[in-house]
């Protein structure tokens, strides 16, 4: 019997349980993660608002696993060892016929003063934190920023900070507060969401403009205070920073052979599959794929990487072709609590929908979808 290990509970991981079970209703599955529970991300922006709650999006995993008979080891990955056999934890080892890396990525906290920021994808600590400060504050300045890893160009996610940032304009107004508050949008790049797209650039900017929110772009930042954003070109006063780092590997990764992109993420081909080890893969934010340096890192990504990796993983260990690839596609819904902006890219397309009431509706309904799978 194939012993195949995964690594992460989240979008990657559990897609690619789901594959391998499909494929494969034999082989004996172990996922290792901290806890046996889906944290849906996405989610997070509507948290502040009072729309979700901790409980909402936090989804038990264990009738998942017993549903498809997955072995779930409770521990955090430290080490990888013997070419990938062996995948060390500080709950014991565990060896594998084949390994699915799916542990997300690091947020890169090195600007100086990092510490007065909040970082509001490092989960649902971090937002109700964001949500408590602004329902204490009777007025101010709030600073939405993100920045990218210049070594990586994918490994950014600033996405999420334009619905936080849209999110808390829509809070304010519906609590008739936002007259007392100033909202700044910060980046060190001159054209903010151009990953999304070129027509992205134009509307995002043009709704900050609406909304009457100031930016800053173009600046690389050099520190953070505790009153105040610094960059190369001068520095704002602010009461709140909101902030998402580019992104790197995990620190677990020092601690193998794993090769490593200039970024720090694991090295793979179109294929998922990592380079120079046998049935090892990688899927989602741990990876550095070849493709457009405006490949995301979302979800929808990972689960596209997640089913590619366990078909191939499969097919390797039964001696067969390991050719699945996965399409380079970016969708997403940019919601401000009250209605959406879709954008969707490919290499061959870039679509973009102006805010719509259905498209916010649209996007609770695939949340409610995409969950139910594993509820």
């Amino acid at each position: 019997m194939k012993k195949i290990t995964v690594i992460g509970a989240g979008f990657a991981g559990l897609t690619a349980v789901r594959q391998l079970r499909k494929l494969d209703k034999n082989c004996e599955i172990t996922l290792i993660a901290p806890s046996a529970e889906l944290h849906y991300l996405p989610s997070l922006i509507w948290i502040p608002s009072g729309l979700r709650k901790r409980e909402d999006i936090i989804v038990p995993l264990e009738n998942f696993f017993k549903r498809l008979n997955v072995k779930f080891h409770q521990a955090s990955v430290t080490a990888l060892s013997a070419d990938g056999r062996i995948v060390e934890t500080d709950n014991g080892d565990v060896n594998n016929d084949g390994l699915i890396i799916a542990s997300g990525g690091r947020f890169i906290k090195k600007l100086p003063g990092i510490e007065h920021a909040i970082t509001p994808c490092e989960g649902i600590d971090a937002v109700e934190k964001i949500r408590d400060r602004i329902d204490a504050m009777s007025g101010g300045t709030i600073a939405f920023g993100f920045a990218g890893n210049p070594k990586e160009p994918s490994a950014m996610r600033g996405g999420p900070m334009f619905e936080f940032l849209f999110g808390t304009d829509t809070l304010l107004k519906k609590q008739r507060r936002r007259n007392n508050f100033e909202l700044v949008f910060f980046t060190p790049a001159e054209k903010p969401g151009n990953r999304l797209g070129p027509k992205a650039v134009e509307r995002l900017l043009g709704e900050m403009k609406k909304r009457e929110i100031k930016t800053h772009l173009g600046q690389k930042m050099k520190a953070f205070e505790a009153d105040r954003v610094v960059t190369e070109k001068g520095e704002f006063k602010t009461d709140l920073i909101i902030f998402m780092p580019g992104m790197t590997g995990n620190k677990w990764f020092d601690n193998s052979d794993l090769p490593r992109s200039e970024g720090g993420l694991i090295k793979a081909d179109q294929h998922c599959k990592v380079e120079s080890l046998n049935g090892v893969y990688v899927a989602g934010d741990s990876g550095s794929f070849p493709g457009p340096d405006w490949m995301p890192k979302q979800a929808h990504m990972a689960d596209l990487q997640a089913e590619a990796a366990a078909k191939n993983l499969l097919a390797e260990l039964n001696g067969e072709t390991a050719d699945a690839t996965f399409k380079v596609e970016l969708v997403c819904i940019v919601d401000s609590n009250d209605k959406g902006m879709m954008i969707s890219r490919t290499e061959s397309s870039n679509i973009m929908l102006p805010g719509m009431l259905l498209l916010h509706w649209m996007k609770r309904f695939f949340e409610w979808w995409y969950l139910r799978k594993y509820r």
